[in-house]
């Protein structure tokens, strides 16, 4: 099966990163644990974990290359507990969410059973910056000096 690049248009130069990120978000997903994601404030978001029966040591929340991952494993019950039902969900997770760039965590705190983890997109300064057309008459093609790579014809 062939693949289809959203992106293979040459008017579409370098976002390669960017169909790589869309092909990870629309990966399979069991949807465990459950969460939300909410606005808070004009540049703030929230995500919440349902993580009941998970201490602060069974949870490891990280920044991966634009990626907020967090990772759930709680310790084994050991052979003491014969069980005659076991409908608490008790195995391991790991749940991804892509950030945009800026996007910084400010903190993650556990409580009552919820994992909450506040985020903060700063608003971005607009840059302008003007572009100067050179007319010097000449029929020669221009250089362009690319940083670190010299010039080329």
């Amino acid at each position: 099966m062939s693949h289809l690049s959203l992106f293979n248009n040459p008017l579409l130069l370098g976002f390669e990163q960017m169909e790589r990120t869309l092909a990870r978000v629309a990966g399979p997903s069991d949807g465990y644990p459950p969460h939300n994601i909410e606005q808070v404030g004009s540049s703030g978001f929230r995500i919440t974990l349902a993580v009941a029966g998970f201490t602060a040591n069974d949870l490891q929340v990280r920044v991966e290359a634009n990626q907020l991952v967090i990772r759930g494993q709680q310790a084994a019950d050991g052979e003491d507990h014969v069980y005659l039902h076991r409908g608490i969900a008790a195995r391991q997770f790991q749940r991804s969410f892509v950030l945009a760039d800026g996007i910084e965590v400010i903190e993650a705190r556990l409580d009552n059973g919820l994992l909450w983890i506040d985020l903060e997109q700063p608003l971005a300064e607009t840059a302008v910056r003007h572009i100067e057309i050179r007319s010097d008459g000449s029929a020669e093609t221009p250089s362009l000096a690319i940083e670190g790579k010299g010039t080329t014809p």
